[in-house]
């Protein structure tokens, strides 16, 4: 079996697509809650907090132009080495909002997997020369 042949079997399989399709979606619902956080979360969270904004939070690891605006966009622009910590709460939140949503649907298929569970078949019916056999073999026991 040539290695291309190989590699065709395998990239057809249903579980390489299966998980093509998931990376894809997944990029995309990433994006969905980096959104969320950013534009929902991150504002309501700061204006409970007290005008609060995560993505300005930030420790100056070297010496910063003079002129140079107190942002983390202009320190980054200035090339000024920055430990961004407010960017790591918000992806930080990210993915705890996007693992918790992966946890409510994977609950939910498991849930709806065990409803649609089959009940045991029951036994197939006993065929009538097997009836007919058991018959006499309990006759001749008498």
């Amino acid at each position: 079996m040539g290695v291309m042949q190989e590699f065709r079997e395998f990239a057809v399989k249903g579980n390489v697509i299966d998980l093509a399709v998931g990376v894809i979606i997944g990029g995309a619902f990433g994006k969905i809650v980096a959104s969320l956080v950013d534009d929902v979360i991150m504002p309501t969270l700061g204006a409970v907090v007290g005008q609060l904004d995560f993505s300005n939070l930030f420790v100056v690891l070297g010496t910063a132009p003079e002129g140079t605006a107190r942002t983390l966009a202009a320190m980054k622009a200035a090339g000024v080495p920055v430990l961004a910590y407010g960017n790591f709460i918000t992806v930080a939140l990210n993915f705890l909002i996007l693992a918790f949503i992966i946890f409510l649907m994977v609950k939910q298929i498991n849930r709806l997997k065990r409803t649609k569970a089959v009940a045991p078949a029951a036994a197939p019916a006993t065929a009538e020369d097997v009836l007919l056999l058991r018959e006499i073999r309990d006759s001749l026991r008498r």
